[in-house]
């Protein structure tokens, strides 16, 4: 999975991946193989979509760390035709996705509305399968996905339609409360969700929203110090 930086003043040395980064031969990625995905975390989303109903036909998607492409090729399956997914990670995406997908090589903390191709806006579905390239030292690499899933979720206050939805990975630590408390104040519909193709001993765990509400006052939002 691509790199990105993992917080507000980033280390121009690090770069961050998802899981797939060192991926293991298990029957998730087997599966993902024989049915033509980049990846095996297409079954993770697939669960939560599936159990959710996060991605519509005709939804503009909005995938952040898109690379190897997994999500891409799911979500441009599901959009259908009349939908878009737009994918951006620091890598890459050599996958084969469909015409309803674009995929641009770009820094995520460089997104504004103003830099999204034409007719994205508003987005009704942000996905982050975001994760820090670990460093071993369980607090730090806790507390980069703790900004990287934040920034995340602080995405939907710029690009997201009120009655969207949201898909952001996390690590389980100290600070998973806080993203929990600004997923409920953003959203109708928080859950935590973890899905059975998660490495058995993989801290992560899935913030889905659903019917997005609007930002929260700034003095009421536990992410407004980022």
């Amino acid at each position: 999975m691509a790199a990105k930086k993992p917080n507000k003043v980033p280390d121009k040395g690090q770069r961050h991946r998802t899981a797939e980064g060192y991926e293991r031969q298990d029957p998730y990625w087997a599966k993902a193989k024989d049915e033509g995905y980049a990846a095996r975390s297409i079954y993770k989303l697939q669960e939560i979509d599936r159990e959710h109903h996060v991605l519509q036909p005709g939804s503009r998607v909005l995938d952040l760390g898109c690379a190897p492409g997994s999500w891409l090729q799911y979500a441009g399956e599901r959009v259908g035709s009349g939908g878009r997914v737009l994918g951006v990670d620091l890598e890459k995406v050599t996958a084969k996705v469909s015409s309803n997908v674009i995929a641009l090589q770009q820094d995520m903390y460089t997104l504004t509305p103003q830099n999204l191709p034409e007719g994205m806006l508003p987005l009704d579905v942000i996905l982050s399968d975001l994760a820090p390239h670990t460093t071993g030292i369980r607090n730090t690499d806790q507390a980069r996905a703790f900004h990287m899933s934040a920034r995340a979720i602080l995405f939907a206050d710029t690009l997201l339609r009120l009655g969207g939805g949201l898909v952001v990975k996390t690590f389980q630590g100290p600070d998973t409360p806080r993203l929990i408390q600004g997923l409920r104040k953003r959203f109708d519909e928080p859950h935590v969700v973890r899905p059975k193709a998660t490495r058995t001993k993989s801290f992560e765990v899935y913030l889905v929203g659903k019917g997005y509400k609007g930002a929260p006052p700034e003095s009421e939002d536990p992410l407004a110090v980022l």
